[in-house]
């Protein structure tokens, strides 16, 4: 599904969203506070519109991402990157390698996201940070009867006109509606191992950033 969307994906996105991914990347970059020296892994890194804003900023970034059509998109616009094939649930890195993790809009699209929160954990050293952008809930009740009804009606409508694939936005409707709200995935990053989950919500909670922090190294077993 992501192959057949990938050569249009970020114009889609840009078109589908009334242009606020653009604020939403901006936002989770101050968050992730990206430095020379700092080693980031984007999970779900797509075609790399994630990963250019952190490395241009100095750190060395890793894009890791499933489809090899986004990866070959990515390649081809961000040359410089280290795209990787990989599965959020089967990290091809080691243990304890990087200072934060992050995954935008693609924590929701995991077959198991207890086991996905896990592997980052795992990869995370001690005192690093996990990211996740993703959408959410709308905080004000009348708002969010507005946006889903935009979601599960207007959106779609216009995938079929516009996209590639229409499916893979009926899904990404779809899957919006069912992920869990903001203090539900908070509770969820937490009960994988990571501390102090925080939220910052954007855009009235369309979109939400989950913060948290590994405080120390899983106890092995005797």
């Amino acid at each position: 599904m992501f192959d057949g969307v990938a050569k249009r994906y970020d114009i889609m996105n840009d078109l589908l969203s009334l242009g606020q991914t653009k604020n939403w990347r901006k936002a989770a970059t101050a968050v992730i506070a990206p430095q020379p020296g700092m080693k980031i892994l984007d999970l779900a890194a797509g075609t790399g519109a994630s990963s250019r804003p952190l490395a241009d900023a100095g750190a060395d970034v890793f894009p890791v991402d499933f489809s090899p059509g986004m990866l070959e998109a990515g390649k081809k616009r961000h040359p410089d990157l280290h795209f990787t094939l990989g599965d959020a649930l089967n990290i091809p890195f080691s243990d304890e390698e990087f200072d934060v993790v992050t995954i935008s809009f693609g924590l929701r699209n995991t077959n198991d996201v207890q086991v996905a929160l896990k592997e980052a954990l795992r990869v995370t050293k001690p005192g690093g940070r996990l990211v996740v952008v993703e959408f959410s809930h709308p905080t004000n009740k009348i708002f969010r009867t507005i946006y889903m009804k935009y979601l599960m009606g207007l959106l779609p409508k216009i995938s079929r006109k516009l996209a590639s694939n229409p499916d893979a936005y009926i899904y990404l409707a779809e899957s919006i509606q069912a992920w869990p709200n903001q203090s539900a995935l908070a509770a969820k990053i937490e009960s994988a191992g990571w501390s102090n989950a925080t939220v910052k919500n954007l855009t009235f909670g369309i979109v939400a950033i989950h913060s948290a922090v590994k405080t120390s190294s899983p106890k092995k077993s005797a």
